[in-house]
Protein backbone atom coordinates (compact mmCIF):
# COMPACT_ATOMS: atom_id res chain seq x y z
CA UNK A 1 0.00 0.00 0.00
CA UNK A 2 1.43 3.45 -0.99
CA UNK A 3 3.09 5.42 2.23
CA UNK A 4 0.43 8.22 1.73
CA UNK A 5 -2.43 6.21 1.85
CA UNK A 6 -1.22 4.28 5.32
CA UNK A 7 -0.29 8.08 6.64
CA UNK A 8 -3.72 9.23 5.44
CA UNK A 9 -5.85 6.19 7.15
CA UNK A 10 -3.50 6.72 10.52
CA UNK A 11 -4.01 10.19 10.34
CA UNK A 12 -7.86 10.10 10.37
CA UNK A 13 -8.22 7.86 12.55
CA UNK A 14 -5.98 9.57 15.17
CA UNK A 15 -8.04 12.23 14.47
CA UNK A 16 -11.60 10.86 14.91
CA UNK A 17 -10.69 9.61 18.43
CA UNK A 18 -8.02 11.46 19.84
CA UNK A 19 -8.82 15.00 18.68
CA UNK A 20 -12.88 14.67 17.93
CA UNK A 21 -13.53 12.11 20.28
CA UNK A 22 -11.46 13.32 23.02
CA UNK A 23 -12.27 17.00 22.03
CA UNK A 24 -8.61 17.67 22.55
CA UNK A 25 -7.16 20.27 19.96
CA UNK A 26 -3.22 19.27 21.43
CA UNK A 27 -3.51 15.97 20.20
CA UNK A 28 -3.34 17.57 16.27
CA UNK A 29 0.10 17.42 17.33
CA UNK A 30 0.60 13.54 16.96
CA UNK A 31 -0.15 14.28 13.02
CA UNK A 32 3.44 15.31 13.03
CA UNK A 33 4.81 12.01 14.37
CA UNK A 34 2.19 9.76 12.20
CA UNK A 35 4.07 12.05 9.18
CA UNK A 36 7.55 10.78 10.30
CA UNK A 37 6.22 7.35 11.00
CA UNK A 38 4.91 6.67 7.18
CA UNK A 39 6.96 9.43 5.10
CA UNK A 40 9.92 11.64 6.29
CA UNK A 41 11.22 8.44 8.73
CA UNK A 42 13.78 10.66 10.59
CA UNK A 43 13.57 8.59 13.72
CA UNK A 44 13.82 5.22 11.84
CA UNK A 45 16.85 6.26 9.67
CA UNK A 46 18.57 8.30 12.49
CA UNK A 47 17.62 6.92 15.93
CA UNK A 48 16.59 3.79 15.70
CA UNK A 49 20.27 2.45 13.50
CA UNK A 50 22.16 3.80 17.00
CA UNK A 51 19.85 1.93 19.32
CA UNK A 52 20.17 -0.99 17.88
CA UNK A 53 23.87 -0.76 17.29
CA UNK A 54 24.32 0.39 21.28
CA UNK A 55 21.72 -2.76 22.19
CA UNK A 56 24.09 -5.04 20.25
CA UNK A 57 27.66 -3.69 22.09
CA UNK A 58 26.47 -3.48 25.41
CA UNK A 59 24.28 -6.44 26.77
CA UNK A 60 23.16 -4.20 29.76
CA UNK A 61 22.20 -1.04 28.03
CA UNK A 62 19.51 -3.69 25.55
CA UNK A 63 18.95 -5.02 29.19
CA UNK A 64 17.50 -2.09 30.65
CA UNK A 65 16.02 -0.33 27.42
CA UNK A 66 13.97 -3.69 26.44
CA UNK A 67 12.22 -3.46 30.03
CA UNK A 68 12.11 -0.01 30.26
CA UNK A 69 10.40 0.00 26.98
CA UNK A 70 7.79 -3.56 28.44
CA UNK A 71 7.12 -1.32 31.40
CA UNK A 72 6.20 1.90 29.46
CA UNK A 73 4.36 -0.10 27.62
CA UNK A 74 2.19 -1.86 29.59
CA UNK A 75 1.82 0.91 32.05
CA UNK A 76 0.21 3.03 28.89
CA UNK A 77 -1.82 0.35 27.61
CA UNK A 78 -3.19 -0.87 31.45
CA UNK A 79 -3.98 3.66 32.10
CA UNK A 80 -5.78 3.03 28.92
CA UNK A 81 -8.17 0.47 29.35
CA UNK A 82 -8.23 1.58 32.97
CA UNK A 83 -9.72 5.16 31.88
CA UNK A 84 -11.48 4.75 28.96
CA UNK A 85 -12.91 0.94 28.83
CA UNK A 86 -13.50 -0.65 32.12
CA UNK A 87 -12.19 -0.74 35.89
CA UNK A 88 -13.04 -3.73 38.34
CA UNK A 89 -14.84 -2.71 41.75
CA UNK A 90 -15.06 -4.82 45.24
CA UNK A 91 -18.37 -4.38 47.28
CA UNK A 92 -17.27 -3.06 50.21
CA UNK A 93 -20.30 -2.89 52.40
CA UNK A 94 -23.93 -4.15 52.29
CA UNK A 95 -25.50 -1.01 51.24
CA UNK A 96 -26.92 -2.52 48.23
CA UNK A 97 -28.00 -6.31 49.54
CA UNK A 98 -29.80 -8.40 48.72
CA UNK A 99 -28.84 -6.86 44.59
CA UNK A 100 -24.82 -6.98 45.00
CA UNK A 101 -23.61 -8.53 48.24
CA UNK A 102 -20.19 -7.98 50.40
CA UNK A 103 -17.20 -9.80 48.16
CA UNK A 104 -18.74 -9.23 44.40
CA UNK A 105 -16.49 -8.03 42.27
CA UNK A 106 -17.80 -5.94 39.25
CA UNK A 107 -17.40 -4.92 36.03
CA UNK A 108 -17.60 -1.09 36.05
CA UNK A 109 -18.04 0.01 32.54
CA UNK A 110 -16.68 3.46 31.40
CA UNK A 111 -17.57 2.99 28.07
CA UNK A 112 -21.17 3.23 29.00
CA UNK A 113 -21.64 6.99 30.22
CA UNK A 114 -18.65 7.94 28.63
CA UNK A 115 -15.07 7.85 29.84
CA UNK A 116 -14.24 10.48 32.18
CA UNK A 117 -10.54 11.98 31.44
CA UNK A 118 -7.97 12.05 34.04
CA UNK A 119 -8.48 15.21 36.14
CA UNK A 120 -5.74 14.36 38.62
CA UNK A 121 -2.32 13.84 36.37
CA UNK A 122 0.21 13.45 38.88
CA UNK A 123 -0.51 10.17 40.41
CA UNK A 124 0.70 7.00 40.71
CA UNK A 125 -0.76 4.80 37.71
CA UNK A 126 -3.35 2.11 38.54
CA UNK A 127 -3.80 3.33 41.77
CA UNK A 128 -6.94 5.17 43.35
CA UNK A 129 -6.26 6.84 46.33
CA UNK A 130 -3.66 4.99 49.09
CA UNK A 131 -0.51 3.61 47.99
CA UNK A 132 -0.40 -0.48 48.18
CA UNK A 133 1.81 -1.98 51.65
CA UNK A 134 3.39 1.47 51.98
CA UNK A 135 -0.20 3.51 52.63
CA UNK A 136 -0.40 7.23 51.82
CA UNK A 137 -1.76 9.78 49.49
CA UNK A 138 -1.19 7.65 45.54
CA UNK A 139 -1.22 11.48 44.10
CA UNK A 140 -0.14 15.07 44.19
CA UNK A 141 -2.86 17.45 44.28
CA UNK A 142 -0.48 19.99 42.47
CA UNK A 143 -1.61 20.09 39.45
CA UNK A 144 -5.44 19.45 38.23
CA UNK A 145 -7.22 19.80 35.10
CA UNK A 146 -10.38 20.04 33.88
CA UNK A 147 -13.56 17.85 33.99
CA UNK A 148 -14.16 16.72 31.31
CA UNK A 149 -16.26 13.08 29.64
CA UNK A 150 -15.83 11.86 26.48
CA UNK A 151 -18.99 10.43 24.45
CA UNK A 152 -20.76 7.50 25.78
CA UNK A 153 -23.01 4.70 24.48
CA UNK A 154 -26.12 6.23 26.38
CA UNK A 155 -26.67 8.54 29.59
CA UNK A 156 -27.42 7.44 32.63
CA UNK A 157 -30.80 5.85 32.94
CA UNK A 158 -32.96 5.39 35.94
CA UNK A 159 -32.24 2.53 38.20
CA UNK A 160 -29.05 1.70 37.00
CA UNK A 161 -26.60 0.85 39.53
CA UNK A 162 -23.94 3.39 39.10
CA UNK A 163 -20.31 3.55 40.55
CA UNK A 164 -19.34 7.38 41.37
CA UNK A 165 -16.66 9.29 43.38
CA UNK A 166 -18.08 10.16 47.09
CA UNK A 167 -19.15 13.63 46.98
CA UNK A 168 -19.42 14.16 50.85
CA UNK A 169 -15.80 14.02 51.33
CA UNK A 170 -15.01 15.54 53.88
CA UNK A 171 -10.84 16.48 53.52
CA UNK A 172 -11.85 18.03 49.57
CA UNK A 173 -9.78 15.40 48.14
CA UNK A 174 -9.69 15.80 44.18
CA UNK A 175 -12.69 14.37 42.67
CA UNK A 176 -11.42 11.51 40.79
CA UNK A 177 -9.39 10.30 43.85
CA UNK A 178 -12.53 10.26 46.04
CA UNK A 179 -13.52 7.13 47.11
CA UNK A 180 -15.98 5.31 45.08
CA UNK A 181 -19.33 4.34 46.29
CA UNK A 182 -21.98 2.28 44.07
CA UNK A 183 -25.60 3.47 44.88
CA UNK A 184 -29.00 3.12 42.56
CA UNK A 185 -29.65 6.40 40.30
CA UNK A 186 -33.65 6.72 41.33
CA UNK A 187 -33.56 10.44 40.55
CA UNK A 188 -32.13 12.21 37.17
CA UNK A 189 -31.44 15.87 36.08
CA UNK A 190 -35.30 17.38 36.47
CA UNK A 191 -36.92 14.86 38.42
CA UNK A 192 -38.53 15.64 41.62
CA UNK A 193 -38.69 12.69 44.25
CA UNK A 194 -40.66 11.69 47.16
CA UNK A 195 -40.90 8.58 49.82
CA UNK A 196 -43.81 8.02 51.48
CA UNK A 197 -43.92 5.41 54.13
CA UNK A 198 -41.08 3.17 52.19
CA UNK A 199 -42.71 3.58 48.75
CA UNK A 200 -40.68 5.81 46.59
CA UNK A 201 -42.15 8.19 44.07
CA UNK A 202 -40.35 9.82 41.07
CA UNK A 203 -42.64 12.71 39.29
CA UNK A 204 -45.52 11.44 41.17
CA UNK A 205 -45.62 8.15 39.44
CA UNK A 206 -44.76 5.13 42.16
CA UNK A 207 -41.66 3.12 41.60
CA UNK A 208 -41.79 -0.35 41.41
CA UNK A 209 -39.49 -2.22 44.43
CA UNK A 210 -36.24 -4.03 43.25
CA UNK A 211 -36.42 -8.13 43.93
CA UNK A 212 -33.39 -7.58 45.68
CA UNK A 213 -34.17 -4.51 47.72
CA UNK A 214 -34.52 -4.31 51.59
CA UNK A 215 -36.07 -2.71 54.77
CA UNK A 216 -34.72 -3.48 58.14
CA UNK A 217 -37.94 -4.82 60.96
CA UNK A 218 -37.87 -5.60 64.11
CA UNK A 219 -39.44 -9.31 65.31
CA UNK A 220 -40.62 -10.68 67.85
CA UNK A 221 -40.46 -13.90 68.48
CA UNK A 222 -41.35 -16.76 71.04
CA UNK A 223 -38.43 -18.91 70.95
CA UNK A 224 -35.25 -17.30 69.06
CA UNK A 225 -33.95 -17.54 66.04
CA UNK A 226 -31.12 -20.04 65.66
CA UNK A 227 -27.48 -19.15 63.64
CA UNK A 228 -28.72 -21.28 60.99
CA UNK A 229 -32.09 -19.77 60.19
CA UNK A 230 -30.46 -16.05 60.23
CA UNK A 231 -27.17 -16.20 58.42
CA UNK A 232 -28.11 -19.44 56.26
CA UNK A 233 -31.73 -19.37 55.07
CA UNK A 234 -32.15 -15.93 55.55
CA UNK A 235 -28.77 -14.92 54.20
CA UNK A 236 -28.59 -11.99 56.69
CA UNK A 237 -25.40 -10.19 56.41
CA UNK A 238 -23.41 -10.28 59.95
CA UNK A 239 -22.83 -6.47 59.73
CA UNK A 240 -26.92 -6.02 59.41
CA UNK A 241 -27.82 -7.98 62.25
CA UNK A 242 -28.62 -7.33 65.85
CA UNK A 243 -30.16 -8.77 68.77
CA UNK A 244 -32.18 -6.88 71.55
CA UNK A 245 -32.02 -9.50 74.63
CA UNK A 246 -33.70 -6.47 76.94
CA UNK A 247 -36.79 -6.75 74.46
CA UNK A 248 -36.13 -10.45 72.99
CA UNK A 249 -36.10 -8.70 69.20
CA UNK A 250 -34.29 -9.55 66.53
CA UNK A 251 -33.42 -6.24 63.73
CA UNK A 252 -31.99 -7.37 60.20
CA UNK A 253 -33.30 -5.99 56.88
CA UNK A 254 -35.97 -8.17 54.70
CA UNK A 255 -36.69 -8.18 50.95
CA UNK A 256 -40.20 -8.84 50.63
CA UNK A 257 -39.84 -12.55 49.59
CA UNK A 258 -38.18 -12.75 53.06
CA UNK A 259 -40.75 -10.94 55.23
CA UNK A 260 -43.35 -13.40 53.44
CA UNK A 261 -40.86 -16.15 54.83
CA UNK A 262 -40.22 -14.33 58.35
CA UNK A 263 -44.22 -13.81 58.66
CA UNK A 264 -45.21 -17.38 57.85
CA UNK A 265 -42.71 -18.93 61.20
CA UNK A 266 -44.27 -20.59 63.43
CA UNK A 267 -42.41 -18.77 66.34
CA UNK A 268 -43.05 -15.16 64.75
CA UNK A 269 -44.77 -13.17 66.84
CA UNK A 270 -45.06 -9.57 65.27
CA UNK A 271 -43.00 -7.86 62.45
CA UNK A 272 -42.70 -4.11 62.80
CA UNK A 273 -40.65 -1.50 60.43
CA UNK A 274 -37.95 -0.26 62.10
CA UNK A 275 -38.23 3.20 63.30
CA UNK A 276 -36.71 5.47 60.56
CA UNK A 277 -33.67 7.44 61.05
CA UNK A 278 -33.51 11.25 60.70
CA UNK A 279 -31.82 11.92 57.65
CA UNK A 280 -29.11 14.71 57.41
CA UNK A 281 -29.67 16.54 54.03
CA UNK A 282 -31.36 18.87 54.56
CA UNK A 283 -30.97 19.44 58.24
CA UNK A 284 -33.54 21.40 58.77
CA UNK A 285 -36.88 19.33 57.67
CA UNK A 286 -36.90 16.77 59.73
CA UNK A 287 -36.89 14.11 57.14
CA UNK A 288 -36.31 10.81 57.51
CA UNK A 289 -35.16 7.40 55.51
CA UNK A 290 -38.98 6.02 55.20
CA UNK A 291 -40.78 9.74 54.69
CA UNK A 292 -39.09 11.91 52.75
CA UNK A 293 -38.95 15.16 50.28
CA UNK A 294 -40.58 16.03 47.61
CA UNK A 295 -37.21 17.33 46.68
CA UNK A 296 -36.09 18.49 42.99
CA UNK A 297 -32.82 16.97 41.47
CA UNK A 298 -31.01 19.67 39.39
CA UNK A 299 -30.20 19.55 35.69
CA UNK A 300 -27.92 21.39 33.78
CA UNK A 301 -29.72 24.65 32.42
CA UNK A 302 -31.97 24.93 34.41
CA UNK A 303 -32.88 27.73 37.06
CA UNK A 304 -34.03 27.53 40.07
CA UNK A 305 -35.77 30.94 42.56
CA UNK A 306 -33.15 31.14 45.49
CA UNK A 307 -34.84 31.91 49.05
CA UNK A 308 -33.55 31.03 52.72
CA UNK A 309 -35.87 27.94 52.32
CA UNK A 310 -34.09 26.36 49.79
CA UNK A 311 -30.37 27.62 50.03
CA UNK A 312 -29.21 24.65 52.04
CA UNK A 313 -30.66 22.42 49.41
CA UNK A 314 -28.92 24.04 46.65
CA UNK A 315 -25.77 25.76 48.43
CA UNK A 316 -23.50 23.43 48.76
CA UNK A 317 -23.89 22.95 44.79
CA UNK A 318 -23.56 26.56 43.80
CA UNK A 319 -20.74 26.89 46.11
CA UNK A 320 -18.26 23.87 45.98
CA UNK A 321 -19.71 21.34 43.26
CA UNK A 322 -19.50 24.49 40.79
CA UNK A 323 -17.12 27.20 42.34
CA UNK A 324 -18.83 30.29 43.11
CA UNK A 325 -18.47 32.16 46.14
CA UNK A 326 -21.87 31.96 48.58
CA UNK A 327 -22.85 34.38 51.27
CA UNK A 328 -25.96 34.91 52.78
CA UNK A 329 -25.70 38.63 54.91
CA UNK A 330 -29.11 40.06 56.74
CA UNK A 331 -31.20 37.85 54.83
CA UNK A 332 -29.78 38.14 51.29
CA UNK A 333 -27.78 35.61 49.01
CA UNK A 334 -24.92 36.84 47.59
CA UNK A 335 -23.13 34.74 44.39
CA UNK A 336 -19.58 36.15 43.76
CA UNK A 337 -20.40 39.24 45.48
CA UNK A 338 -23.68 40.05 43.43
CA UNK A 339 -27.28 39.59 44.94
CA UNK A 340 -29.12 36.56 44.11
CA UNK A 341 -32.23 35.95 43.58
CA UNK A 342 -32.22 32.66 41.12
CA UNK A 343 -29.46 30.37 40.32
CA UNK A 344 -28.98 28.51 36.82
CA UNK A 345 -27.48 25.19 37.09
CA UNK A 346 -24.13 24.29 34.90
CA UNK A 347 -24.01 20.42 35.61
CA UNK A 348 -26.42 17.91 35.28
CA UNK A 349 -27.01 15.80 39.06
CA UNK A 350 -28.36 12.70 40.30
CA UNK A 351 -30.02 11.17 43.16
CA UNK A 352 -28.60 7.69 44.30
CA UNK A 353 -29.64 5.64 47.02
CA UNK A 354 -29.02 2.32 48.34
CA UNK A 355 -31.33 -0.81 47.78
CA UNK A 356 -30.41 -1.72 51.68
CA UNK A 357 -32.88 0.97 52.17
CA UNK A 358 -32.76 1.23 55.86
CA UNK A 359 -28.91 0.29 56.20
CA UNK A 360 -27.24 2.89 53.28
CA UNK A 361 -25.50 5.84 53.40
CA UNK A 362 -26.47 8.04 50.44
CA UNK A 363 -28.10 10.91 48.96
CA UNK A 364 -30.47 11.21 51.55
CA UNK A 365 -27.53 12.28 53.93
CA UNK A 366 -25.38 13.54 51.61
CA UNK A 367 -27.85 15.26 48.49
CA UNK A 368 -26.88 14.65 45.35
CA UNK A 369 -24.36 13.26 43.27
CA UNK A 370 -22.31 15.81 40.02
CA UNK A 371 -22.11 14.76 36.72
CA UNK A 372 -18.34 15.26 37.27
CA UNK A 373 -18.41 12.49 40.01
CA UNK A 374 -19.25 9.69 37.53
CA UNK A 375 -17.00 6.91 37.27
CA UNK A 376 -18.79 4.31 35.48
CA UNK A 377 -22.10 1.77 35.01
CA UNK A 378 -21.74 -1.69 36.94
CA UNK A 379 -22.23 -3.97 34.18
CA UNK A 380 -21.84 -8.04 36.05
CA UNK A 381 -20.50 -9.80 39.05
CA UNK A 382 -17.45 -11.35 37.60
CA UNK A 383 -16.60 -13.36 40.88
CA UNK A 384 -18.15 -13.27 44.24
CA UNK A 385 -17.11 -14.25 47.60
CA UNK A 386 -18.65 -14.30 51.21
CA UNK A 387 -16.30 -13.34 53.76
CA UNK A 388 -18.65 -14.64 55.94
CA UNK A 389 -18.03 -18.37 54.83
CA UNK A 390 -14.30 -20.61 54.29
CA UNK A 391 -13.06 -22.22 50.59
CA UNK A 392 -14.80 -25.46 51.85
CA UNK A 393 -18.08 -23.83 53.25
CA UNK A 394 -19.89 -22.30 50.01
CA UNK A 395 -17.16 -19.08 49.84
CA UNK A 396 -17.54 -18.98 46.56
CA UNK A 397 -21.35 -17.48 45.37
CA UNK A 398 -21.53 -19.54 42.04
CA UNK A 399 -25.15 -18.52 41.14
CA UNK A 400 -23.58 -14.88 41.00
CA UNK A 401 -20.91 -15.15 38.83
CA UNK A 402 -20.80 -13.42 35.61
CA UNK A 403 -24.46 -12.20 36.37
CA UNK A 404 -25.54 -8.73 34.56
CA UNK A 405 -26.24 -6.21 37.07
CA UNK A 406 -30.26 -4.96 37.16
Amino acid sequence: MNRWIKFGIASVLWVLIFVVWMRSGWMLLGLVVIFDIYITKFFERNVLPRHRELARKNRLYYSITDWAWAIVYSVVLATVIHTCVFQFYKIPSQSMEKSLMVGDYLYVSKISYGPRMIMTPLAVPLVHNVLPVFGGKSYCEGVQWKYKRLKGLKPIRRDDAVVFNWPADPAHTPVDKRDNYIKRCVGLPGDTLQIVGTQLYVNGVPQPRYEGMQQTYEISTSVPFSEQVVFDDLRIYPGDFEYDPASGKFIFPLTQEGLQRVERMGNVTDVELVEARRTFFPTVNGWTENDYGPIWVPARGATVELNLDNIELYGHIIEVYEHNSLEVRNGVIYINGQVADSYTFSMDYYWMMGDNRNSSSDSRYWGFVPEDHIVGKASFVWLSLDPTRGWFDGKVRWSKMFKKVR
